[in-house]
């Protein structure tokens, strides 16, 4: 146990700049810290975070978000357990794998893209976060929806809420406010179109949650209404930042980049190595139920435990030259990059892992085909360093790039 007074504070300048150098720090001398400000055991080493997330002997609870979403979000899946858990997640899962992803979303999702795409295709030049990354996620998911896609501006600037407020670790009271307001607002917006969607159901992903039914149970509008801004929150962010984050890691290694524009069957490699090497999400916390010792020492019972994603992608003792981006390392196993097996921990582990990884892997597989295809000669804008920010989130805010347009 420390107070890792040797290593930058989570919340403090130094951190936010470069967390990878801390990261280091921890996981070496200080695995395990009470961190005061969060109130919050932060534990950093691979064999400690997946310990947590797998949580085989119910040692751990998500009771944490009790406080953490559902002010901003309503009760979600997230909360449940057991049972309650199991059914919920057997309605919602079918939508995001197998041939409900192939046959009804994969089309949405090439739709989306290519409309995207086809704005700057011909112009030499985009932005990959701000043309394409940040609007492309949140298009899929309203199109997915049956949601009307000029309200994307609204779509977006309350997910951007709803984000801020999940990353408010220093409990700033406007980002606070503004959270609270937008849960109100989606409210206001989703349960008149819940209402008439179970009237007059549609071919829509919403029309297929008002109707699914698992052993006599079936979702209620509050409950639609919750699964939604979950799905617009954490489908927008971390796909905009995976997106982000693939082009910049490619960008910057630029034999990897030749390699996957050679080889399409690449790209799930690198999105893989990408989650490792810069997780859209670098945190995640959990809630202790009994005492757990871990690798690192000891946590109380109902203890809030921050999990540092970010830290533990980049365990030496779990990844060779953790530190070094390379889509064909040996220690990544991609074939279960996508599921529960998932050996980075990027979408979390065990009965919790994301629900929506194969809707991810199919908007960035599609993604970076449709961007490839269009800019061939893709190199990042002169004079231009990629810097992410954040840190909850984290990823780069604008990826400017030049290019030879392709003509028809």
């Amino acid at each position: 146990m420390s107070t890792a007074q040797h290593v930058p504070d989570i919340l403090s300048p130094e951190f936010a700049a470069d967390p990878y150098a801390a990261y280091r720090a921890m996981r070496e001398t200080a695995p395990l810290i009470w961190h005061e400000a969060t109130r919050s055991y932060v534990v950093s080493r691979y064999e400690d975070v997946e310990r947590v997330f797998k949580d085989r002997n119910s040692e751990f609870t998500t009771d944490n978000y009790d406080w953490q979403i559902e002010p901003v979000h309503g009760k979600t899946i997230l909360q449940l357990s057991g049972r309650d858990h199991a059914v919920r997640r057997a309605l919602v899962a079918p939508a995001f794998r197998g041939s409900d992803l192939r046959e009804k979303f994969l089309p949405v999702i090439e739709r989306n893209s290519r409309e995207l795409v086809d704005t700057f295709r011909h112009t030499g030049s985009a932005d990959l976060v701000t043309d394409y990354a940040t609007r492309f996620p949140v298009n899929v998911i309203a199109d997915m929806l049956g949601l009307d896609k000029a309200d994307h501006t609204r779509f977006h600037r309350w997910y951007t809420a709803v984000i801020a407020f999940l990353g408010n670790l220093s409990g700033d009271p406007a980002v606070a406010s503004a959270g609270e307001r937008t849960r109100v607002e989606f409210a206001e917006y989703m349960l008149p179109i819940i209402r008439a969607r179970r009237e007059n159901p549609g071919d829509d992903l919403l029309s297929t949650l008002c109707a699914a039914e698992v052993d006599g149970v079936r979702m209620s509008d509050e409950d639609i209404k919750a699964f939604c801004s979950l799905l617009l929150a954490a489908g927008g962010e971390t796909t905009d930042k995976a997106i982000a984050g693939i082009f910049t890691n490619l960008l910057l290694h630029p034999d990897q980049l030749a390699a996957v524009r050679a080889d399409r069957s690449l790209i799930p490699q690198a999105f893989a190595e990408t989650l490792r090497y810069t997780p859209p999400v670098h945190m995640i916390m959990r809630q202790s139920a009994t005492e757990v010792t871990l690798s690192s020492g000891t946590i109380p019972p109902g203890s809030t435990v921050t999990c540092l994603i970010g830290a533990a992608n980049r365990d030496e003792n779990r990844y060779r030259d953790p530190d070094r981006f390379d889509i064909f390392r040996e220690d990544l196993t991609t074939t279960t990059a996508f599921s529960a097996a998932a050996d980075h921990l990027a979408f979390a582990l065990g009965r919790h892992f994301c629900v929506g990884a194969l809707l991810a892997k199919s908007e960035v597989e599609t993604g970076v085909n449709h961007l490839l295809d269009a800019m061939p000669d893709m190199r990042i804008a002169d004079g231009f360093d990629p810097v992410e920010e954040g840190v909850f989130t984290r990823g780069p805010q604008s990826l400017p790039v030049r290019f030879t347009p392709v003509t028809a």
